[in-house]
């Protein structure tokens, strides 16, 4: 178990009076004040100081900490130019924006300076885009490259997949989602083919050299359309930051680089950390080894449970135990949970919230009975005035919810199961945004199909005939319009061919100006929206909102890169918001309820084979994560929390045994040394049986010596 490290000259400095505290430092407690002024009261205020390590417990107020501090640097005279402040989705850093403004302006009055001046802030990746756009003649990228969002990459892979003649193999080759999957783990793990495949595509291993040759053929591609995935945008930047000279010059541009939720890195997204600050001078990092829940995406928990032994001296930690959402007796249950993994930060949260009610851990027979359960107790909460949007379902995989969404349909309860669609995972947002990517970049030949394909009688053949001819004329903006006047239209689009032609000739030309050009795109889109979809009225709403979004952005090519790397949610009604009320119950897998709290929150199937999942447990890394998963769980909860157990289960489709029912047991994660942290039940509770009346016990007794009156008669 990790300890840590021993008290440095902060330390044992005195602490400051009440009165010498400012004003805007007085609402935090003194574990966040620390972590806030570490480094900030030396002689030498210009020089940063070492690395800071913020282990920030679930509901220990983590961003209201990281944003005082970023205010408080700019109190102290920090450049909000000179500040990058690293997050993992665009509105996290926008709150945090907003968040450090008010806390500066209250303190030096000043809003435009800094809201101004805070300009790098932003995820991984937005920021990764606009630092290779500054360094792109330096590692051979046009700085008007595109980027191409999951599908339009998996759409990629599967062209060359196909051209390559993968396709067509006598053995079913692996499906293009799936060898896209293998190279992102590739990259972002750091491992060779040989290893990922090992470890996460066993199935797949049989492929390895051809998987090698269509890995480098995917980005060989990439690189004549001038266009880069999600994972170049940190593999880019790693190997820019690995050349000592860039890395130098990347550095100097920022005195603070703060980072939240560290424990989600990968491990380029660490290397790059560590190649921009070595000495680990003005690095700030905060999370939470027990919510690293994300190895599925690359993220790896060692980084966070590293960090201090990078720099010499070790990086300062500071933790906050502190959490002002869950009641006492949840904490103890979620502190004993985690309590038992193998290695972590020691750190126990605590609350003055105090309660008589411990979490539940309900017994019931089945998944029927326990959608019942779920039910019943929801709707007995929203009776006491707790509104369902207050109350959550988490579950570990989205088809646990199977029974319970049944239910709550049958007894017309509104409900919401995250998430939902996203912006660019609908058809027609995609059609529009094809027609700005392919005007941005004319080489891209996966929004070019897409465009092209809108035109009634244009199939794949036709658009690559197209884009071809396109390419042979140089492939330039300019030549995209011409290209495309000079082709024989086919009969069937020789009717909308022209206002194709000069719809790319002003987009290429910029003629019309941003955002003006979303709107002239958008009509244009319009007659073929109504003729692709039956539906074209709700997803009619879906592009005016994406126009309007649009609006607030200076550039064409920054809305591009921003909506592309962090999209916002649909509106229409594929996104799972329900139209009928305006009050709904949540429903949402564990992942995607992290960083998220309700007063009343229930765990389904917390048994092994669900929690941990039977298909995580082949090691005991996996294990460990398992549990942090339950944790996680746990701590979402304010009130009241209530972990469900099903005593069996159906299972289908079974080779050797059929349909039948197995039996499950609690989830190893509570062990039965930690059962007095819970409050045991099962449900239906049994009745208590009636109570005999004092005429029933007369009749019982006189009964009885008859009945022993008889039994001596049979002997004599």
């Amino acid at each position: 178990m990790l300890t840590l490290n021993s008290a440095t000259d902060d330390d044992l400095a005195p602490k400051p009076a009440p009165e010498d505290i400012a004003s805007y430092l007085t609402k935090l407690n003194d574990a966040q004040r620390e972590a806030v002024e570490y480094g900030t009261q030396a002689s030498n205020a210009g020089t940063p100081a070492g690395a800071l390590l913020v282990i920030a417990g679930a509901g220990s107020g983590k961003t209201n900490t990281l944003a005082h501090r970023v205010a408080h640097l700019l109190v102290k005279g920090a450049d909000p130019h000179r500040i990058l402040l690293l997050t993992f989705s665009r509105r996290a850093a926008s709150e945090m924006t907003r968040r450090v403004t008010r806390i500066a302006v209250n303190a030096l009055g000043n809003r435009s300076v800094i809201a101004q001046g805070l300009t790098w802030s932003g995820t991984f990746h937005s920021v990764g885009a606009r630092l290779l756009r500054d360094y792109a003649d330096l590692v051979g990228l046009s700085p008007s490259f595109t980027i191409n969002d999951r599908e339009d990459s998996t759409d990629l892979m599967n062209l060359v997949r196909h051209e390559l003649g993968l396709s067509t193999k006598e053995k079913r080759f692996p499906a293009k989602s799936t060898c896209f999957a293998i190279y992102s783990r590739v990259v972002n793990t750091g491992g060779s083919l040989a290893v990922v495949l090992d470890q996460a595509f066993p199935w797949c291993r049989e492929w390895e050299d051809d998987l090698r040759r269509l890995f480098a053929a995917y980005v060989n591609a990439k690189q004549q359309q001038s266009v880069l995935d999600y994972d170049d945008l940190l593999l880019y930047w790693s190997h820019l930051a690995a050349e000592p000279s860039i890395a130098a010059d990347l550095s100097a541009r920022f005195d603070h680089v703060l980072v939240d939720e560290y424990q989600d890195t990968n491990k380029l997204q660490a290397s790059i950390l560590l190649s921009m600050k070595p000495d680990g001078r003005g690095l700030t990092v905060v999370g939470d080894d027990a919510q690293s829940i994300y190895s599925f995406r690359g993220a790896t928990v060692r980084n966070i449970l590293d960090f201090p032994g990078h720099f010499n001296p070790p990086a300062k930690c500071v933790t906050l135990e502190r959490n002002y959402r869950s009641t006492q007796p949840i904490l103890a249950a979620s502190n004993a949970v985690i309590g038992l993994a193998a290695e972590r930060y020691t750190k126990n949260l605590w609350t003055d919230k105090a309660s008589a009610q411990r979490p539940r851990l309900v017994s019931v027979a089945d998944e029927a009975e326990q959608a019942r359960y779920i039910v019943e107790q929801v709707l007995e909460a929203r009776e006491g005035g707790m509104t369902l949007k207050q109350q959550a379902v988490l579950f570990r995989a989205a088809h646990h919810s199977a029974a319970l969404e049944i239910e709550l349909t049958r007894r017309n309860i509104p409900f919401v199961k995250f998430g939902g669609l996203k912006f660019l995972d609908s058809v027609h947002v995609k059609d529009v945004l094809a027609v700005l990517r392919w005007g941005e970049n004319p080489r891209d030949r996966v929004a070019g199909f897409r465009v092209m394909q809108l035109l009634p009688g244009v199939g794949p053949a036709i658009a690559g005939r197209v884009l071809d001819q396109v390419a042979e004329r140089g492939g330039t903006p300019a030549e995209l319009a011409a290209g495309l006047a000079a082709f024989a239209a086919p009969l069937r689009a020789s009717e909308d061919w022209p206002a194709l032609v000069a719809l790319m000739s002003k987009v290429c030309s910029r003629e019309s100006g941003w955002p003006a050009e979303f709107e002239m795109i958008r009509r244009w889109y319009e007659p073929h929206l109504e003729r692709n979809h039956e539906d074209a009225s709700i997803r009619h709403g879906d592009v005016l909102q994406m126009e309007s979004i649009a609006s607030t952005y200076p550039t064409r090519e920054r809305f591009l890169t921003e909506l592309t790397l962090d999209p916002p949610d649909a509106t229409s009604d594929e996104s799972g918001v329900p139209l009928i009320d305006e009050d709904y119950l949540i429903l949402s897998t564990i992942h995607s309820a992290k960083g998220q709290e309700w007063k009343n929150v229930f765990v389904m199937n917390g048994v092994d084979g669900c929690i941990p999942s039977d298909m995580g447990t082949g090691s005991d890394e996996e294990i460990d994560e398992e549990r942090r998963l339950l944790y996680v769980a746990m701590t979402r909860a304010k009130e009241d929390l209530h972990i469900v157990t099903p005593q069996r289960f159906y299972v289908h489709n079974q080779t050797h045994m059929g349909d039948r029912h197995v039996w499950a047991a609690r989830t190893r994660f509570i062990p039965a040394h930690l059962m007095p942290q819970f409050e045991a039940c099962a449900w239906p509770p049994v009745p208590e049986p009636a109570a005999p009346t004092a005429a029933g016990l007369a009749a019982a007794a006189k009964a009885r010596v008859d009945i022993a009156a008889r039994l001596k008669k049979m002997w004599e």
